[in-house]
């Protein structure tokens, strides 16, 4: 992996994996199952899973339930898209005390190279939420691979840092 520039050694952060679907269940959920791992190889530890209804007022429930936590981010994926029971990002945003907006641009930008303009459709976004890093990802295993590996792994610990103060 390699380090942003000015980085040190990246800092060990504290996640917890929420999958968004109606339909998912812990053995079916493989993009969820990627990111744990993903973090578990990058030595980041692994504060909770969950698998969650598409259901905005739940999503935003356990979003503060988990602002009382250890957790450091909260790395969703599923509910991204443009589809009626899609409310991920509507219930995330809704919360985001500051965004980055870069994440989003990127993710689409990096999509793009590889799915074309169906790319347009996802609503991928991070920001903050009181002290800890969200980020929300479509639901596909590629999209979780491209997220994780492109722009979150290698910032994550970083970004951590930032909000912990000095």
């Amino acid at each position: 992996m390699v380090l942003p520039h000015g980085s040190t050694l990246a800092r060990r952060a504290r996640v917890y994996v929420i999958t968004v679907s109606d339909s998912r269940t812990a053995d079916t959920d493989r993009s969820g199952q990627l990111i744990k791992t993903l973090l578990r190889e990058a030595n980041h530890r692994l504060e909770g899973y969950q698998i969650l209804q598409d259901e905005p007022s739940a999503i935003q429930q356990l979003l503060y339930q988990l602002s009382g936590t250890a957790a450091e981010a909260i790395i969703l994926n599923g509910g991204t898209g443009i589809a009626p029971r899609d409310t991920t990002y509507d219930a995330i945003a809704a919360l985001l005390t500051k965004t980055l907006p870069g994440f989003g641009e990127l993710f689409r930008q990096l999509s793009y190279e590889e799915i074309g303009p169906r790319a347009i459709a996802s609503r991928a976004v991070a920001g903050v939420l009181n002290s800890q890093l969200v980020f929300s990802l479509p639901g596909s295993t590629k999209a979780v691979k491209l997220g994780m590996e492109a722009l979150i792994l290698p910032e994550l610990g970083h970004l951590v840092s930032l909000l912990a103060g000095p």
